[in-house]
């Protein structure tokens, strides 16, 4: 067996520059072909894009350093073991030499800025603004005077001028260029309308980032209007990474697990990490481990650039939920290092009670509605949920079960821990309530976070309360745990004014506000995204005709959520 790899452009290329690198292998006699690339520039190791998986197909750019670009593309006979490898490469141009220049790419509302080299000592960033003066600032990046300094500008509004200049701090002056003039592209009416019902009072965390289960994923600023959006095959963002980087999960009902996708991408769309559920099960297998059937709900970057996964398993058990055999689904939380390795796996059938079954009793079918793939059975018990796990500013894990009505602290103690329950918060868990009014309680739960100040936010889809009130709605809330005593406090219990029987996301902001996503609602519309004040007041509410698994309000597309 042997293996070529095609680049769709001849070299060399300019920076920006989308090049398709197809695989093709001869004398293959049988069994199934999974493909692995990995790039690297001239003076670094190769790392992993895309881990062992069907596709043989690439897009890939270099958009922030010109130079030497080697890609390696390695396919493996899943059935003999057999393995070939090839490499090409590419010689990747500046865009300038002396003179700063703004460039159209492939995606009509994101641009590069490319500006000289500058001196080793000094960093640059990029300031540009619409037309109403309002300006987004890229993050800093450290000089150097060997390559172009390049700078992807996002966050711009359909057919609207901007202007744009550098900022280049020396360490003993700030220094601004000229100002140079572009124009963003139109886009096809194929997102969903925007209504503002109570109007911002400022335009602080301006962008509005959603992650769409109706359409695509976009971003919006405060009055509806589109800023961003991707195109690519995900069932859902899960988060924004910082420095312009997002994670999203595609979970493919029907589709086997090699099709079951985590998958890291940037401002462009363009994959930057990927790997698949058939491809982590082999190594979970090679562990002694479960393996699983797919990614759903949750993909996060951990501060030491791994990344955090929620997964789905199933097993079957006799007279634990109900009488005979049946299917379970469980969670595993992985932990995949930057090359797309499991580095940590907690499996909740080995801490938490499987006697315990779903609230209300739910199950799964293969046909999806919210369900990952699963494959043993034609219906599994939906036992956990799992919908968000979040990296507590301690260094554990904080993990939201919404069939079992809990958020679940986790010990993980910054990969050192061994997965043992630390606490359960909710109805029946560890913690008290200090006022002894169990309406008080989260159910079915979606998006729980430590925030950085300590307190935990979630957004309490409020099932149990409308199942025995049906006028009660959904609420935003924000906690104070005492984890000495062990007693809980709702410091924030805002009624939102809808009922979301599912969906929604949670975040405090830093003006002391909080973002709250209701996002499947009775009726039209159907998304209302809203914010409170620190009483509990709605200061700003938005709505829009489609659903919406989580949303984030951010600064600007350059940040992350905590």
């Amino acid at each position: 067996m042997t293996v070529e790899l095609y680049a769709s452009e001849t070299s060399p290329q300019t920076l920006g520059t989308p090049i398709v690198w197809s695989a093709q292998v001869t004398g293959q006699s049988e069994g199934t072909l999974w493909y692995r690339f990995r790039a690297r520039p001239h003076d670094s190791d190769f790392g992993v894009i895309r881990d062992f998986g069907p596709l043989n197909v690439l897009v890939w750019t270099a958009g922030e350093r010109e130079g030497s670009y080697a890609m390696e593309v390695t396919v493996r006979n899943t059935l003999t073991g057999e393995t070939a490898s090839a490499i090409e490469r590419l010689e990747m141009l500046p865009l300038v030499t002396d003179t700063p220049k703004v460039t159209a790419l492939n995606h009509p509302l994101v641009f590069l800025y490319s500006a000289p080299p500058c001196a080793l000592d000094g960093r640059m960033r990029v300031e540009f603004s619409n037309p109403e003066g309002e300006a987004t600032l890229t993050p800093w990046r450290d000089c150097t005077a060997e390559f172009t300094m390049n700078f992807y500008l996002a966050g711009i509004r359909p057919d609207t001028e901007y202007t744009a200049r550098h900022i280049l701090d020396s360490g003993e002056a700030i220094e601004k260029s000229e100002v140079l003039r572009f124009e963003s592209g139109g886009v096809p009416p194929m997102f969903g309308a925007y209504d503002v019902i109570v109007a911002p009072r400022s335009k602080d965390y301006g962008v509005l980032l959603q992650s769409s289960l109706s359409q695509m994923t976009t971003a919006t600023d405060l009055a509806g209007n589109l800023v961003w959006f991707y195109g690519g095959d995900i069932t859902s963002l899960t988060r924004p990474a910082g420095a312009g980087m997002f994670l999203g999960v595609r979970q493919a009902a029907n589709e086997d697990a090699s099709m079951q996708v985590v998958r890291q991408f940037d401002l462009l769309g363009h994959t930057v990490k990927e790997t698949n559920a058939a491809r982590v099960s082999e190594q979970l297998i090679a562990m002694g481990l479960r393996p699983i059937t797919a990614f759903h709900h949750e993909a996060r970057l951990l501060p030491d650039g791994k990344i955090l996964v929620l997964a789905n398993t199933e097993e079957f058990f006799t007279d634990k939920q109900g009488a005979g055999e049946v299917d379970v689904l469980g969670d595993e939380i992985l932990v995949l290092d930057q090359d797309l390795n499991v580095q940590w796996v907690w499996d909740a059938f080995n801490f938490l009670d499987i006697s315990r079954a779903a609230i209300y009793g739910e199950t799964c079918t293969p046909q999806g509605g919210g369900c990952p793939a699963f494959y043993r059975a034609p219906q599994a018990n939906d036992w956990l949920h799992g919908n968000s796990v979040q990296y507590t500013p301690d260094g554990n894990l904080l993990y939201s079960s919404r069939h079992q009505d809990w958020m679940i602290k986790i010990e993980y103690d910054g990969g050192a821990g061994n997965g043992r329950i630390l606490w359960k918060l909710g109805k029946d868990g560890d913690f008290t309530l200090e006022s002894g009014n169990p309406t008080e309680w989260f159910s079915h739960q979606h998006d729980g976070q430590i925030a950085p100040d300590g307190t935990m936010t979630v957004f309490d889809n409020s099932n149990a309360r409308n199942a025995d009130d049906s006028t009660a709605q959904s609420r935003g809330q924000s906690w104070v745990l005492d984890e000495v005593n062990m007693v809980a406090r709702p410091a924030l219990n805002a009624d939102l004014g809808v009922y979301s029987f599912a969906l929604g996301s949670a975040s405090l902001l830093g003006n002391g506000h909080y973002h709250f996503n209701a996002g499947i609602t009775p009726g039209r519309p159907m998304s209302h995204f809203v914010e409170v004040d620190k009483n509990g007041k709605i200061v700003y509410e938005m709505t829009t005709p489609g659903l919406t698994y989580r949303s984030f309000r951010l600064p600007d597309l350059y940040s992350g959520s905590y």
